[in-house]
């Protein structure tokens, strides 16, 4: 597979698997041109099952080195104002977007990316298991409680 099909074909799931694991519109960019330069690069050496969590591993792995080097955390600003007016509909969307990515942000990262794993990228707990380096039976409970966590945080929210 060259590297445009592999791109066409999965850039919009690691893109979004980065961005709700970093919260961040550009560091998820950043972390997708990466995973797709480094799968480039090691094309001969894919060990997963699925080239999907093949490159759900190198995104998770790029997020949470990015995360090692900065010096602090920062929360979303939950006062960043959409300055489109006269589009109610969307305001309300990004108000929810924002409350689902703060949510998120306080799940424990290991619970997030199985979670965005099982949800977005419909990856095997076998895959996930593998890739979080976790027994199959932990990645089942990581999603299940993560789940959980987020509906409570919804339902308190309303």
């Amino acid at each position: 597979m060259n590297i445009e099909t592999l791109y066409q074909s999965y850039s919009r799931d690691v893109f979004r698997f980065a961005l709700y694991l970093s919260g961040n519109w550009e560091d998820a960019e950043d972390i997708t041109a990466e995973t797709f330069v480094r799968a480039w690069v090691a094309r001969d050496s894919i060990r997963l099952a699925t080239v999907k969590g093949y490159l759900f591993a190198i995104a998770r792995n790029l997020f949470l080195h990015d995360l090692r080097k900065k010096t602090r955390h920062t929360e979303l600003d939950e006062e960043i104002a959409d300055t489109r007016r006269g589009q109610d509909h969307y305001v309300e969307k990004r108000e929810e977007y924002e409350a689902v990515l703060r949510r998120m942000r306080k799940l424990p990262e290991v619970d997030r990316a199985a979670l965005l794993m099982r949800a977005f990228g419909q990856i095997s707990y076998e895959e996930i298991a593998q890739v979080l380096a976790i027994s199959i039976a932990s990645a089942k409970v990581k999603v299940h409680r993560a789940r959980t966590a987020l509906s409570a945080a919804k339902e308190n929210r309303l």
